[in-house]
């Protein structure tokens, strides 16, 4: 399923950049960057300084990415969650387009009402003896108050603009976004306490271990302080904790049918 997320997510990524996708299946990907993405992603700023100072247009690098770790040949970069290349991707979107605000493209003539959805991109961390990292989509309609997953997939087939099209207008949203936010908390809430325990019940057996190693050995010494300070230290990298970020998001006006 995260593989599954991660390939839906790169794929609208790389769109909404207006980067030519060149092969989509298997589990790889494969894009035509734009200027723009190759020097966000590809790390060549000396080569663009130079092109730009010789008056030339550039060559943007193609970019292959595999998200099916069984696919993985050697030859291209295998992304996954924890891996730096993801970790760049989301801190570009972290600096440069954490809220949007977009309407579906509608060829129509007659008027069409477009509803409004709070659609979400968020990481969910999961904290202790080792680190895991996960990526969900959701949306929440604003009108009706529905709620959907994987959210970012089901606008894979729509056309998405930063204006709105003619003879469409908008829908006012009834939930306000401080109660849609608490609305997604709590699904995702929900979500992290139906998931298996046994990563946090493992750290908690480590930070036991580590603490009751350090009182044998500091057995019978009398400075309870620098103790006290060693248990502190390995209760904070042991104790498990899950944390939510979001990641991206934003205000997505969808014509009925999408809704």
């Amino acid at each position: 399923m995260a593989i599954k997320d991660l390939h839906h997510f790169l794929e609208s990524y790389f769109s909404a950049h207006h980067c030519d996708i060149l092969h989509n299946e298997g589990g790889m990907l494969t894009v035509q960057l734009t200027e723009e993405m190759d020097r966000a992603l590809m790390n060549r700023p000396f080569y663009w300084h130079y092109i730009k100072k010789m008056g030339y247009p550039g060559d943007p690098k193609q970019l292959t990415l595999i998200t099916d770790p069984e696919k993985r040949d050697g030859k291209h970069e295998w992304i996954h969650f924890g891996s730096p290349r993801l970790h760049q991707i989301l801190n570009h979107l972290k600096d440069n387009e954490k809220y949007t605000k977009l309407f579906e493209r509608i060829d129509t003539n007659q008027k069409t009402a477009l509803f409004p959805w709070l659609i979400t991109n968020i990481k969910i961390s999961y904290q202790g003896k080792q680190k895991m990292d996960e990526m969900i989509s959701i949306g929440l309609h604003l009108v009706n108050g529905s709620m959907k997953v994987n959210m970012m997939e089901e606008l894979q087939d729509k056309s998405m603009q930063m204006s709105i099209s003619d003879y469409c207008y908008t829908i006012a949203p009834i939930i306000k976004l401080p109660s849609g936010f608490k609305r997604i908390e709590n699904v995702l809430e929900d979500y992290v306490q139906n998931q298996p325990h046994d990563w946090a019940e493992s750290s908690l057996k480590t930070m036991e271990e580590e603490i009751n190693l350090l009182r044998h050995f500091y057995k019978g010494e009398h400075d309870g302080s620098e103790i006290e300070k060693e248990v502190k230290e390995i209760k904070e990298r042991y104790f498990p904790y899950i944390h939510f970020e979001v990641i991206n998001g934003g205000i997505f006006y969808l014509t009925e049918n999408t809704a």
